[in-house]
């Protein structure tokens, strides 16, 4: 009953199924909400694309740092802290992270349904990993490891996880493209006799960044371990678009950054109406100066509301060579 009230927030997240880690799912950084998860094959230089795609982690992300903050619905709140670093051969890079949410108070009730106080609910998820190229290709491979903890009460689980991924640049084509096997693991120990699950998640992700406008294009392709779950009562169609995100992000000047992004499936489970809704839309911008970015995003939920994050990056590498 507690994981369930714990997981149901997040159960409308890309590949919705409810695990006992749905802190999981969720976006850990504003830009990659804006953008609806189609995250995994964005190699531009932002340290949060690692928690999709750890062979991202590279030249381009070295000394860079983010904190990403949610305002999830209700008092649930979560955050992120992503970090990498290039080390010996200019080709290998290491990346860390935190990943954690607070799901809020409940309350607690005896048998005869009498209130007997509250009680809280929290997860964290503690990420290292390493990257690097395959020779003078424009190959690049990774992987992450993750310790998770998830606390309901006085309940308690653990999980270690492990990412791996790949990523191809095609520079003639201004085009990247990455697949990644997320959430491979399994429970040390769990709430009850009965071990917790993992959301495991094969990903394949390509972005295109057109040639004669300042737009980026990007779309991944999720939950392909489980391509019988669509959308129930829905077309073919449907089905197609229940696996897919799609996002676009134009750049109308050297300081601003303005996105979209639409997950069909949130869209089809959150809606409230048959008329046009913006569950499953994401929408925001980022402000770059200098070695600064700050994001925002907001995630439409329907009627039952909108969810709110923020983003700040930096290159300290930016910071350290102004000194000097």
């Amino acid at each position: 009953m507690v994981v369930v009230l714990a997981s149901a927030p997040a159960a409308a997240q890309p590949g919705g199924s409810v695990t006992s880690f749905p802190f999981l799912r969720l976006e850990p950084s504003a830009r990659a909400a804006a953008l609806a998860g189609a995250f995994g094959a964005v190699a531009d230089g932002d340290v949060n694309a690692v928690f999709y795609n750890p062979a991202v982690s590279g030249p381009a992300t070295d000394r860079t740092a983010s904190l990403s903050y949610l305002n999830h619905l209700s008092d649930i709140n979560a955050g992120s802290v992503a970090y990498s670093r290039v080390v010996g051969a200019a080709s290998t890079a290491l990346h860390g992270g935190v990943r954690f949410a607070d799901w809020g108070t409940f309350e607690e009730r005896n048998a005869f349904g009498e209130r007997t106080g509250t009680f809280g609910a929290q997860d964290v998820a503690l990420t290292l990993g390493a990257a690097r190229g395959l020779g003078e290709s424009s190959l690049r491979y990774g992987g992450s490891l993750h310790l998770i903890h998830s606390r309901v009460e006085s309940a308690q689980a653990t999980a270690v996880a492990a990412d791996v991924g790949a990523l191809y640049r095609l520079p003639a084509h201004q085009m990247t493209v990455g697949a990644t096997l997320r959430n491979v693991g399994l429970s040390l120990d769990g709430y009850g006799p009965r071990r917790p699950t993992l959301p495991l998640d094969l990903r394949l992700g390509v972005t295109k960044r057109l040639a004669h406008l300042p737009v980026l294009l990007s779309a991944s392709a999720y939950d392909l371990t489980n391509l019988s779950e669509g959308i129930a009562g829905g077309t073919t169609v449907d089905h197609v678009l229940a696996h897919l995100t799609l996002g676009v992000e134009a750049r109308p000047g050297e300081v601003l950054r303005v996105r979209l992004g639409y997950n069909h499936r949130r869209s089809a489970e959150l809606a409230l109406t048959d008329r046009f809704d913006l569950a499953g839309f994401g929408a925001g911008f980022g402000v770059h100066v200098g070695p600064l970015a700050a994001d925002y995003a907001y995630t439409s939920w329907s009627s039952l509301g909108g969810l709110h994050q923020f983003s700040l990056r930096t290159d300290l590498g930016e910071w350290t060579s102004g000194e000097e």
